[in-house]
């Protein structure tokens, strides 16, 4: 057993999101949004904590951090969980956080997203995008919708991540996971394959940059049903950023394409529950209505806001009135969802209470 795995036991057992590792510092979980240090242990020296990393990684991955000061990988602790590796240096050393991928993926029902939600894994073609801050749930939210496809549809589905996080077990349908890296040079080079391999849907780890999101846009207008994740906090900033990967001259042609293929944008928040034991997540809802594709074809995301409003009746939500809704129900507290709102008026009486 790796003497890196006593660490990564504590971080299950203790229902952490991730552990900190760094040079000079004690060792800290992340519980329920907040780092906490683990009770007992030391600050770590520089030498003590490569010892420590060296020991999960294989040769040539040490031989990339070393050349490169990062490493991006998942490490599986069998029985316990799969984790998302990420070592770096900083100033006293290395340094090093974990995310924990949990083994068994989580129903969507169990999840208790809205039922808007749940029903995009219906979808036969399109673009679907689940958007949110670093740590906000996209990859748990994405796994349980291909969850129930895979419970439901008999379908080949490529996955294309960095690195690979959830492993789905076949049921109904077929996987292809495929790690950058270890499996493919790149997101564009894997995506551009995943067409030619009769994919029906296609989960994209990241669409960071230019290529790969033309190459999703254009496997969602051939008829596949394309996820794919951006650090975006509502649907205007989606629509936007999408529309701004593409060169100037592009983008009139970038905007037809996404307005003919985008089907949602699911963007997602985590915050802590009102009783301090865990998190809650907040979605903001934009669905395909016949109205969306000319607003994204005139760059009108302004009236977004209005399209939400008038499709509440088949599952949209603003995120303001889903903050609003979980802070009346006792879910969440007022000064947390005061201090993630767009109206904060609003909220400003439930901030002080």
């Amino acid at each position: 057993m790796a003497e890196i795995d006593a660490f990564l036991r504590q971080l299950k057992e203790n229902k952490g999101s991730d552990l900190h590792l760094a040079s000079g510092t004690q060792p800290r979980v992340r519980r329920h949004g907040a780092l906490e240090p683990i009770v007992g242990s030391t600050p770590l020296s520089d030498t003590a904590l490569r010892t420590l990393l060296r020991g999960i990684a294989m040769p040539e991955q040490w031989a990339e951090f070393e050349r490169k000061s990062d490493l991006d990988f998942a490490y599986n602790l069998p029985g316990i969980a799969r984790f998302r590796a990420n070592y770096f240096v900083q100033e006293n050393g290395a340094g090093a956080v974990f995310r924990i991928i949990p083994e068994e993926i989580i129903p969507i029902e169990e999840l208790h997203l809205p039922e808007s939600i749940a029903r995009l894994g219906e979808l036969q073609q399109g673009l679907v995008l689940v958007t949110g801050p670093t740590g906000s749930g996209k990859s748990t939210t994405l796994a349980s919708i291909i969850d129930k496809i895979n419970r439901n549809s008999a379908r080949h589905i490529v996955t294309i991540e960095d690195p690979l996080e959830f492993v789905h077990k076949n049921k109904e349908s077929v996987f292809s996971h495929r790690e950058v890296g270890a499996h493919t040079t790149g997101f564009a080079c894997a995506l551009r394959a995943a067409i030619r391999q009769d994919a029906d849907v296609i989960l994209v780890g990241e669409m960071r940059d230019y290529e790969t999101i033309s190459l999703a846009l254009s496997a969602a207008e051939m008829g596949v049903l394309v996820f794919g994740t951006l650090h975006t906090n509502n649907a205007a900033k989606t629509i936007d950023r999408v529309i701004d990967a593409f060169p100037a001259d592009e983008q009139p042609k970038a905007r037809l394409s996404l307005s003919e293929s985008l089907a949602a944008v699911v963007s997602q928040l985590l915050l802590p529950t009102a009783d301090g034991r865990g998190r809650c997540a907040v979605n903001e809802i934009l669905l395909k209505t016949s109205g969306l594709p000319n607003v994204i074809r005139e760059g009108n995301t302004s009236m977004l806001y209005s399209i939400i409003q008038s499709g509440k009746n088949i599952g949209m939500q603003a995120m303001d009135d889903a903050l609003w809704e979980l802070v009346q129900q006792g879910r969440i507290r007022g000064h947390d969802a005061y201090m993630k709102a767009t109206d904060k008026a609003r909220f400003e009486a439930s901030a002080e209470t």
